[in-house]
């Protein structure tokens, strides 16, 4: 059995769409497999929601789990700014010590 990963995806007020949502998911899954993983579960941020942060909830999952890879569309499903996106990246990778997979060019936003 391959080892899991999560996924997480952004999506603003107008994207959000079981089709959507659906399609990004595909994506992460057949990205995933084609690296060797299964994927596990994908946190799912909605701008403009009250819900609590996806961002947050996948960080403390990663940190109470033996899961510690990451997909991802793009690095615009973390933040607009590049600094925002950098930082985030990092708490990922450096503070936590899970490897992010960015699937660059099949979705971006």
């Amino acid at each position: 059995m391959p080892p899991a990963m999560f996924g997480y995806m952004r999506l603003t007020a107008g994207e959000d769409s079981s089709d959507e949502i659906q399609t990004i998911q595909t994506e992460l899954a057949t990205h995933a497999t084609r690296e060797g993983f299964s994927l596990e579960r994908v946190f799912i941020e909605r701008l403009g929601s009250d819900d609590e942060s996806a961002f947050f909830t996948l960080v403390d999952t990663l940190k109470t789990s033996e899961i510690k890879h990451v997909i991802v569309p793009s690095l615009w499903h973390f933040a607009r700014l590049p600094g925002l996106q950098a930082a985030m990246r990092d708490h990922i990778e450096r503070e936590i010590g899970a490897r992010l997979y960015i699937v660059q060019g099949v979705r971006t936003r």
